[in-house]
């Protein structure tokens, strides 16, 4: 084996032209100008493998350099953008997916994704759509619920022979409530239907000596022990009213004084300092005892009372004067959400509430008197000979239920009323009316707020 020197230089690298080997391995040269020859391989030297790293000699003065031919750079094909489905169709697909109990993320939070052009920029600003939530199944699993796994259990009787069996037995024997029970459990589920906001009845008689301030305290007074809410009623009559007069009285003040003190209510307390509250919950908001200062009471005083009021009481009922044409009657019936016409069960009074009737339509208040309740109350004992069928009947064609109120000793007496000491017929008949008064409840009120 030789080596080259300095003093041997090949032609071809003189020349400057490049031997390259059958066998391109391994080559010696100095680090700018690499050799053009390898020299032979001994006898003693293994063959190099295919494709593996052939031995190379180092000479003092010299690096060993290993030359491979460089791959063939190819131009890598430019990316595909992957097949993208148009944003209606991911609109219809997002809308028409099955709910399976999982939240889902809003896609309209992430805009740019959604509502990006096939090229995957935005084309502009967009205005954000409104998001609207799945409605989620209250119960997850229907054939885990309560009502399939567990048996009907009937309610124990709370009255009567059936309670005393009841009790006697040991719990053993349990026939359920009574019809006429069932019947008045079924009346106050609906008296305790969920109240929106706060709920205005306008109570309204042509007549004096009606028991129009009657009903109002013993309608309130069924309210506030039945649905346990703040009630209050408003003594609306210009003259003399004597709805304060059927509560025990606590306060003095009146809704004159609630009217001057108006910028200091903030809180329900502040507002306690003008009513007075019965054993059954019901406030009532007095009103003069004065005629000549009563009469100032006008439309805007009563709107004034009637936007401090809705915003601490869920109901609020106005015992209005008799007639129809004093200054506070606009307002009373245009801030009204039902109206309820007291008659009794005389030939007169009952002329005189469908007179009132017939006042209303004339004077554009057609949907009050549609969605109207007339109470026929008894204020004597004995009906008499009016044939009160014929009186249902007609007021029936003209309002949207018809209560008949019987006789009762204890509201006959016109001191403070007390629920306990009704007849039960008459506490049904209240129930009932209440009952009534709700099926309007679920309808929106203008005010949905109460603190």
């Amino acid at each position: 084996m030789r080596a080259w020197g300095d003093s041997q230089q090949p032609a071809q690298l003189a020349q400057g032209g490049v031997h390259v080997s059958e066998h391109p391995t391994t080559g010696v040269g100095t680090p700018d100008q690499p050799t053009s020859q390898v020299p032979p391989r001994s006898a003693g030297e293994p063959p190099a493998e295919a494709g593996g790293d052939a031995p190379t000699r180092a000479f003092a003065g010299f690096r060993t350099e290993r030359r491979v031919p460089a791959p063939e750079r190819r131009e890598a094909p430019p990316p595909t953008a992957p097949p993208t489905a148009p944003r209606s169709a991911v609109r219809q697909n997002w809308e028409s997916t099955p709910p399976t109990g999982i939240a889902r993320v809003d896609p309209t939070a992430y805009g740019a994704y959604y509502d990006a052009p096939a090229g995957g920029q935005p084309d502009g600003p967009r205005p954000r759509p409104a998001f609207r939530p799945e409605a989620v199944p209250h119960t997850p699993y229907p054939e885990l619920s309560t009502g399939m796994l567990l048996r009907p259990v009937k309610p124990p009787p709370s009255e009567g022979w059936r309670r005393l069996l009841y009790v006697l037995s040991g719990q053993l024997i349990n026939l359920g409530e009574s019809p006429r029970a069932a019947r008045y459990n079924n009346l106050v589920a609906q008296v305790n239907r969920p109240l929106r906001g706060c709920y205005r009845v306008a109570m309204l008689s042509l007549k004096g000596g009606v028991g129009k301030t009657t009903i109002t305290a013993t309608l309130g007074a069924t309210f506030a022990s039945i649905r346990g809410d703040r009630v209050v009623a408003v003594d609306a009559n210009p003259d003399r009213g004597t709805l304060s007069q059927k509560i025990p009285l606590e306060t003095a003040a009146t809704v004159r004084q609630l009217l001057h003190d108006a910028g200091t209510i903030e809180r329900y307390s502040d507002v306690r300092r003008y009513t007075s509250k019965g054993p059954s919950g019901l406030e009532v908001l007095a009103s003069e005892t004065d005629p000549a200062v009563s009469e100032a009471f006008s439309a805007d005083d009563y709107v004034r009372t009637l936007n401090i009021l809705e915003r601490f009481y869920g109901l609020v009922l106005t015992d209005c004067g008799p007639g129809l044409l004093h200054s506070v009657m606009s307002s009373v019936l245009e801030k009204s959400d039902a109206l309820i016409v007291v008659a009794s069960g005389s030939i007169d009074g009952a002329r005189s509430a469908s007179a009132t009737l017939d006042w209303l339509d004339a004077h554009g208040h057609q949907e009050l008197v549609r969605n109207s309740v007339a109470v026929i109350n008894a204020v004597r004992p004995r009906p008499g000979k009016v044939d009160m069928n014929k009186v249902v009947d007609h007021f029936s064609r003209r309002c949207r239920a018809v209560q008949l109120v019987p006789f009762d000793p204890h509201l006959e007496e016109g001191a403070e009323i007390e629920l306990d000491r009704l007849r039960r017929p008459t506490r049904d008949a209240l129930t009932e009316l209440a009952a009534i008064v709700a099926e309007g409840f679920a309808a929106d009120q203008r005010n949905p707020g109460v603190v």
